[in-house]
């Protein structure tokens, strides 16, 4: 008989909202969302006395997402089989990271998995939430380049051309940038279709070589070496990394498998090699210290704060304070990074406004004293 969720728990879990439109044909991403979502309503079931297989089978029943379905009901099968559920969610990783996994299967041998899952939605929550601040600081300078581009394609294809005549009795007479642009113009006009494929063919090179493993390499260590962009980037790693190791440690898991976690949760090579490095450190005997101090991008201030929790024997509470205090950081400086390129944009769009109106302008006006 099916279990109805309200008369199991007598509490209500957080829905999705449906689409306006359906997008199943065209295949539901599985998302982080989806993850904190997922945990949310879980660790509900199971604070209210659900067991485990019983709150696995009301999820499915919920889920609207069919991806997640297919997924949730795969490790609903595991389940039933006899596998743990760490053991069940470790065959998805699109779902679940091993950050996660261990987590889970040190909640298990404690028996707290409800707390470990609070722990992870309010990790995983803050992770969102400073994705949405990097992707709202950077939305706002893609739109006011692209939007330049396409006025200034706009005024050489259409605009320029219907002056071309006019302008061709003061050709002698004409301004530098005027000359620059309809040149411009007509090569736009005359050669759009080699213009377009072979800028499309550049951006498909360009996007194969990101894939590839020196493309990936080449802006991975460029992410940690340019200026005022490293600092940003670095913070986000470190309170990645923080945030995931302060969380396992203290939760009982072992400090290779939190290295091992933190190695599939940051995406850049470099800081990839970093870890390795610690967590051979650690297997050889080693502190992790030795690893901070030895890595010229990780910050004195984390490499003295680490030497010391490891002294004291306090490291994941140290851990958390170091991503709390980045991340507070990294807040105030992408909202100050935010407020410095808005007006930098704008005056570039000035400038690019003035340069146009200025070569149609003042060749007018030249034609207009001729003709008085």
């Amino acid at each position: 008989m099916p279990i109805d969720i309200k008369s199991a728990t007598n509490v209500s879990l957080p829905k999705t909202k449906k689409p306006v439109f359906d997008l199943s044909q065209f295949g539901n991403r599985i998302t982080l969302k989806h993850r904190i979502l997922f945990s949310e309503r879980l660790a509900i079931l199971l604070e209210t006395g659900v067991p485990l297989h019983s709150s696995l089978e009301i999820l499915c029943k919920q889920e609207d997402n069919p991806n997640v379905k297919r997924l949730l009901e795969t490790i609903l099968q595991d389940v039933s089989s006899g596998d743990s559920f760490s053991s069940a969610i470790a065959r998805h990783p699109q779902l679940f990271t091993s950050s996660y996994v261990n987590l889970i299967a040190a909640s298990e041998r404690g028996g707290f998995m409800p707390q470990i899952l609070e722990q992870l939605i309010t990790m995983d929550n803050k992770s969102e939430a400073m994705r949405s601040r990097l992707l709202s600081t950077m939305f706002y300078p893609s739109f006011l380049i692209l939007f330049s581009i396409a006025v200034v394609i706009f005024v050489l294809t259409v605009i320029f051309p219907k002056f071309a005549e006019l302008f061709d009795t003061i050709k002698d007479q004409l301004p530098f940038t005027t000359i620059i642009l309809m040149g411009m113009s007509d090569l736009l006009r005359e050669h759009w279709i080699s213009i377009t494929g072979g800028t499309a063919f550049l951006l498909f090179v360009f996007a194969k070589w990101l894939t590839m493993s020196e493309g990936k390499e080449f802006f991975d260590r460029k992410k940690l070496t340019l200026p005022v962009i490293k600092d940003i980037f670095i913070q986000i790693y470190m309170v990645q990394i923080m945030r995931v190791m302060g969380l396992s440690l203290s939760s009982g898991v072992s400090i290779v498998d939190t290295l091992n976690s933190c190695r599939d949760v940051v995406k850049n090579s470099v800081i990839r090699n970093f870890i390795t490095k610690l967590s051979k450190n650690v297997t050889e005997g080693q502190g992790i210290s030795s690893g901070f101090k030895e890595a010229e991008f990780i910050p004195p201030m984390i490499s003295s704060m680490i030497s010391t929790g490891e002294t004291a024997g306090n490291l994941p509470v140290v851990m958390q304070r170091v991503a709390d205090h980045y991340e507070t950081d990294l807040t105030k400086k992408l909202t100050n990074v935010s407020k410095l390129i808005e007006p930098f944009m704008l005056l570039i769009m000035g400038i690019i406004v003035g340069l146009i109106v200025s070569s149609l302008i003042l060749p007018i006006f030249k034609l207009s004293r001729a003709v008085t």
